[in-house]
């Protein structure tokens, strides 16, 4: 009789509550299989760890309400809910470990201080366009300088000028040529390069 009731308290939780544990693996089980079951896919690695932190925020939800609600017939839940979270924490370390995830210092800082970490994102790219901006600036800039020296040159030295500028034609046209041919299969058709 004791121990049905002791299984009825643990399967309700002990505060009216129902205990989210299958009855047909343990914990332990549960994390052995979704250790073992991981492949090298960085997505599937990724979402297990997903998985595993939305379990661990499930179980610290049921322990809040268990130690809310503390009595005497809630200590065996109580204790089962503890083992499970560590048990699921050994579990999210062993499967972050497969998860090559970095994350700026400044979101997490972003974060702790209660604030969107989409902020740094929009400073990133906002940052990104001004170094854009200032690059092609100073592109431009050389290209106008490019085109008055040769613009001198010419006045100066017009043959050279005009040996330089086929010698660069002919040149781009090989350059051409060749990449094309690095591209272009016997038939015609365009090679496509694996990403790396």
């Amino acid at each position: 009789m004791e121990s049905s009731q002791a299984t009825g308290a643990a399967a309700s939780g002990g505060n009216g509550t129902l205990n989210s544990q299958n009855n047909d693996a343990s914990p332990a089980e549960s994390t052995v299989s979704a250790t073992t079951s991981s492949s090298d896919d960085p997505k599937q690695n990724l979402n297990q760890v997903i998985n595993s932190i939305q379990k661990t925020l499930g179980t610290i939800h049921q322990l809040y309400l268990t130690v809310s609600s503390f009595n005497v017939s809630s200590q065996l839940p109580l204790l089962q809910r503890l083992n499970t979270l560590v048990m699921e924490m050994d579990n999210m370390a062993k499967l972050s470990e497969k998860c090559n995830i970095q994350v700026p210092m400044e979101v997490l800082n972003l974060t702790d201080d209660g604030k969107n970490p989409d902020e740094f994102t929009r400073d990133v790219l906002n940052s990104c366009i001004a170094k854009n901006q200032i690059t092609k600036g100073k592109t431009d800039a050389f290209k106008g300088l490019r085109r008055h020296l040769l613009e001198e040159l010419e006045q100066a030295f017009p043959d050279e000028v005009e040996d330089y500028r086929e010698i660069r034609a002919s040149s781009a046209a090989e350059s051409m040529r060749l990449a094309q041919a690095q591209n272009m299969l016997p038939n015609g058709d365009v090679k496509i390069k694996p990403e790396m």
